[in-house]
């Protein structure tokens, strides 16, 4: 018999939610990919586990006694992993994933601020995009996740699975280099402009956090018709690098561009209105019991927000 144990949480995952696409968003993974999972499971263990004629979906009768034996294998396991990796923080170093942006641009500041309510707090942190962030946290393969919360956004964590608290309240600006006379060089106009000028986009990549946010805030807006993407990147900082060669616009967090701000090398491109309100939380898994992360959560919870907020 060949198991792997994402199958056995996906199914833990499914006798919760009882609905293939609720499971499919909670494991994040594309609905098609999570039935496929499903099925490798019922034919590793020989026999249908779901059944699939119900709405909302029920488990068949050996469903249910395989359930017992999967919550135990992955609890056991959760357990097991964490005694491996060590159960004191004071002899390890905290791994944190983040956002690429968040890494490079606000983690420095934020985490220098934390220890000042913390002490001493060694850290090695990882940059990669939120879905394989999620993916570690849920693993145990970090301790903490710090990434962008937006209510308005496609993809949600289960707070109970992934419980947070905020850090940070910040803002995607749309900006752009400025002309000579230090207008913005591609200016968004409002609803009522009857302006056809076509404006380059700089635009996230498909399925970043941050590209989904301008999503929706364009989705119901005329502007999205006249807007061209001429560049790609998942990375904010590498579209700030695209529009300060004045390559075209694009919606950036406010602290990774204060400094171009402040110097004129970059411009709004169009006023608050066009803001992106967005929030920056930090993550854990509670499918990760960590005595140490236990301990140190707590420790957090109890600092007053001037040392949790950057």
């Amino acid at each position: 018999m060949n198991l792997e144990s994402k199958w056995l949480e996906d199914f833990v995952a499914l006798s919760n939610t009882r609905s293939f696409s609720a499971s499919a968003r909670q494991r994040h993974v594309t609905q098609p990919a999570f039935s496929r999972r499903i099925r490798a499971l019922e034919q590793a263990v020989g026999t249908t586990l779901v059944d699939r004629s119900t709405t909302p979906v029920s488990l068949t009768p050996e469903g249910q006694l395989f359930l017992v034996t999967a919550r135990n294998l992955t609890e056991q396991l959760s357990e097991c992993l964490a005694h491996l990796r060590g159960l004191s923080m004071a002899n390890e170093t905290l791994d944190i994933a983040a956002a690429h942006s968040l890494a490079l641009a606000f983690f420095p500041k934020w985490i220098s601020r934390l220890q000042q309510g913390l002490g001493e707090l060694p850290t090695r942190l990882s940059a990669m995009n939120v879905g394989d962030a999620i993916h570690a946290l849920r693993e145990g393969n970090c301790d903490l996740m710090l990434a962008y919360y937006d209510p308005y956004a496609s993809m949600q964590l289960d707070a109970e699975v992934f419980p947070s608290f905020s850090v940070a309240k910040v803002n995607m600006l749309p900006v752009c280099a400025p002309l000579e006379n230090g207008a913005p060089r591609f200016p968004l106009t409002g609803q009522d402009d009857t302006s056809q000028d076509v404006i380059p986009l700089l635009s996230y990549t498909q399925g970043a956090f941050l590209g989904r946010s301008v999503k929706m805030l364009l989705k119901n807006d005329p502007l999205r018709l006249r807007l061209r993407t001429v560049f790609e990147m998942a990375m904010a900082e590498g579209l700030k690098g695209m529009a300060l060669q004045g390559v075209g616009m694009a919606w950036i967090p406010d602290f990774c561009i204060r400094d171009e701000l402040s110097s004129g090398k970059l411009v709004r491109a169009g006023n608050e209105a066009w803001d992106i309100p967005l929030e920056i939380r930090l993550y854990r898994c509670s499918l990760v019991h960590k005595p140490g992360i236990d301990k140190l959560w707590k420790q957090l919870m109890n600092l007053p927000r001037d040392f949790l907020e950057a």
